[in-house]
């Protein structure tokens, strides 16, 4: 149950707190006061898209929030998906000017998908989206197994399970391909299989190949920068380096005894001595060592053409071995395609027998389910107002095995369609083509009803439920949502007396302008202002002075019809 909504700037509200109550609560205003707002923003809370003109003008961010009471169900979701269990749920719809918004459920983070998850068991919501599911024929096979989903939850399932395996096992039988193709592509493999095999590279290869190019490419520039240090340091007739240090270090042995300091510039001296002899050295052997050939560096030019062609083709050499392994399994499975393909074919048939057993189980549970529904639903209509209406539900003849193939899918082979005959001695025809505004209204209120009637979800909510009704039916709407309102906490937007009559609690909501700045506002009402409201709806306040007795008349009768629902 919904035990309090908070919104902040949100469209016109700047801030806006209620609190309804377990039983049915009515909201009321007039027109363009910002009702659909606050259906808007119990959307929000329920994973509805967030788009940025929906928050306030001139404001950087807003949000909305809904405190519920935890049920079983809720607390098993909570539980799957890894949030703490609470006695309440504390769901935070955070939304700024850029287009983002984050979701807190208890005060941690969640997802799009945790969010619907865990509001589908708290909340059911009729409103624009589903009046437009209800005139699309393809929802109607949808509407249908949500009424009878408890009676055939495990085959559901199974079927799912396996048209899963179906799906996988001819996408593989596709990926063989027919004769001539599959030779074409195992030709292919082997050459890319054997082009990698044949080329023996490894990681570090193309670095070094680039190292030996460089050092042909600078061969002069390497002669000659060797040759003149190695003369500098050591070959010079007069003032080689080592020789110079040598000198030095002979001129600072003879006084090294004399004084400390003197010493250790000497082993400094001789550690440079050892150290130039020794870069001497390397500089010879460098130099004697270098042997270059014009024609390597053809060969090397052509190596690494080469090898870049492969990783143009494959990837680096990481991503190489991965694609010949690839192509190795997949080559391996191409060569024992007959052996493959008869396994597979089985397995497809096996799969489509057991589908067709399931998805026949499915259908006759649809069909005596479909019978079920239309009474039902018959019935609620029949209570809404509609007495001579028939309504029918036509599931598809279930195909014989033969032409099963062509016509199953992930959601069996059955289509659905509802049919209405709204008044007596009218033929049944399709619901979309024939249904009004206030027929589809009072359909969608049966359908709650009986939708509902197996289902935990604790709180109800209906916007533009009384759209193109009035005068009785509205009276008998009423008391459809007071009767719901007993066993579900309902929440209810309308524009008519008789609706709002029937209220435990009533929220009056209303704009008011000041200062270049409009704010819409919600205030609960009392039980005089609950009078005043009902005789506005009326329409007859400021005109008849029985205007507020008639609305008292009709509270008073509401009331009274409630008390004889606890009776």
């Amino acid at each position: 149950m919904l035990t309090r909504l908070a919104v902040h700037n949100l469209a016109l509200i700047e801030n806006m707190e209620l609190s309804p109550c377990g039983q049915l609560n009515i909201l009321s205003g007039e027109t363009g006061a910002g009702k659909s707002i606050i259906v808007d923003g119990l959307m929000l809370l329920l994973g509805a898209r967030y788009d940025k003109s929906l928050l306030r003008y001139g404001t950087e961010s807003g949000y909305v929030e809904g405190v519920f009471d935890a049920t079983v169900r809720a607390r098993d979701v909570m539980n799957e998906l890894g949030l703490d269990e609470d006695d309440q749920i504390i769901v935070t719809r955070r939304f700024f000017a850029d287009g983002k918004n984050e979701i807190r459920i208890n005060g941690r983070a969640a997802t799009m998908s945790m969010l619907r998850a865990l509001t589908a068991t708290l909340v059911d919501i009729y409103g624009q989206n589903e009046y437009q599911s209800l005139i699309r024929t393809g929802e109607h096979l949808r509407i249908l197994d949500y009424y009878i989903r408890n009676d055939c939850k495990a085959e559901k399932k199974e079927y799912a399970d396996a048209y899963a395996r179906y799906r996988e096992t001819v996408a593989a039988l596709g990926k063989i391909g027919d004769g001539a193709e599959r030779i074409r592509e195992i030709d292919l493999l082997r050459f890319q299989i054997d082009e990698i095999n044949d080329a023996k590279t490894y990681e570090s290869e193309e670095d070094e190949l680039n190292e030996r190019r460089n050092l042909i490419t600078s061969a002069e520039r390497i002669y000659a920068a060797l040759g003149q240090s190695l003369q500098v340091l050591n070959e010079q007739d007069e003032g080689a380096a080592s020789e110079l240090v040598s000198q030095a270090q002979r001129e600072i042995g003879s006084i090294s005894s004399i004084k400390s300091t003197y010493a250790e510039l000497y082993e400094r001296l001789h550690a440079v001595s050892i150290e130039l002899s020794d870069v001497c050295e390397v500089l010879r052997d460098e130099s004697e060592g270098l042997h270059f050939d014009m024609n390597e560096l053809d060969e090397l030019e052509k190596r690494l053409d080469f090898i870049r062609s492969l990783k143009r083709k494959y990837g680096n050499f990481s991503a190489m071995n991965v694609f010949r392994e690839k192509a190795q399994a997949r080559l391996e499975f191409l060569e024992n395609a007959d052996e493959h393909y008869e396994a597979l074919t089985r397995e497809k048939k096996e799969l489509t027998d057991r589908l067709y057993v399931l998805a026949q189980s499915v259908h006759d549970k649809r069909t005596r389910g479909a019978e079920e529904f239309a009474r039902k639903i018959k019935k609620e209509l029949n209570e809404l107002g509609m007495e001579n209406s028939d309504f029918r539900v036509v599931v598809s003849e279930f195909p014989a095995r033969s032409e099963f193939e062509g016509k199953f899918g992930q959601n069996g082979a059955d289509t659905a369609e509802f049919y209405l005959s709204p008044n007596a001695g009218q033929p049944l025809k399709p619901l979309v083509k024939i249904i009004s505004g206030g027929e589809m209204s009072r359909f969608m209120l049966a359908l709650k009803v009986i939708s509902n009637q197996s289902d935990d979800i604790p709180t109800m909510i209906f916007d533009e439920i009384d759209a193109g009704i009035s005068g009785i039916t509205g009276r008998v709407v009423a008391k459809k949502l007071a009767m719901l309102s007993r066993e579900h906490q309902v929440l209810c937007v309308t524009h008519l007396p008789q609706i709002a009559s029937m209220a435990d609690a009533h929220f009056f909501i209303y704009k008011r302008s000041e200062e270049n700045n409009t704010v819409t506002n919600v205030v609960p009402l009392d039980g005089k202002g609950m009078i005043d409201e009902i005789s506005r709806l009326s329409g007859s306040k400021g005109i008849s002075e029985q205007s507020d007795t008639n609305a008292q008349t009709m509270k008073r009768w509401s009331d009274e019809y409630k008390a004889s629902l606890a009776k």
